[in-house]
């Protein structure tokens, strides 16, 4: 190690936290907002594409907010596991796609949301 940035830890999680949390948050809030629209987007019925988009919402308001965070990303990496079967088996999505996302944007979500399985950092409220 060049210089010890340990001391940064913490902060460096809750950032990665509040980041995830955003996104999630924003993709579960267009999901519930216009569930036909966007079930039809993703191939899903608008019942199913609601469930997700509070899924994406709980674990987003969970993680982002440090109220039991396991539980959130456990949530989150449910929808990011769907997203990846859909885009590999299903979609036949390259890791790079020539239009839309491939899904390595997907897998660094999975990762981020299992980091946080293991380690949450200091500055949680719950569990």
């Amino acid at each position: 190690m060049i210089i010890d940035l340990t001391f940064l830890y913490d902060f460096a999680l809750l950032a990665l936290r509040i980041i995830v949390a955003i996104v999630f948050f924003s993709s579960g809030k267009s999901h519930l907002m216009k569930p036909k629209k966007r079930g039809e987007d993703v191939g899903l019925s608008p019942g199913l594409t609601r469930f997700v988009g509070i899924a994406e919402v709980v674990g987003a308001i969970s993680v982002g907010g440090g109220i039991y965070i396991q539980a959130g990303a456990a949530l989150l990496i449910g929808t990011m596991l769907g997203a990846l079967y859909k885009k590999i088996f299903i979609w036949n999505t390259g890791f790079y796609a020539d239009k839309g996302f491939g899904w390595h944007y997907d897998i660094i979500f999975l990762c981020a949301n299992i980091l946080f399985l293991a380690a949450s950092g200091r500055f949680i409220l719950l569990g």
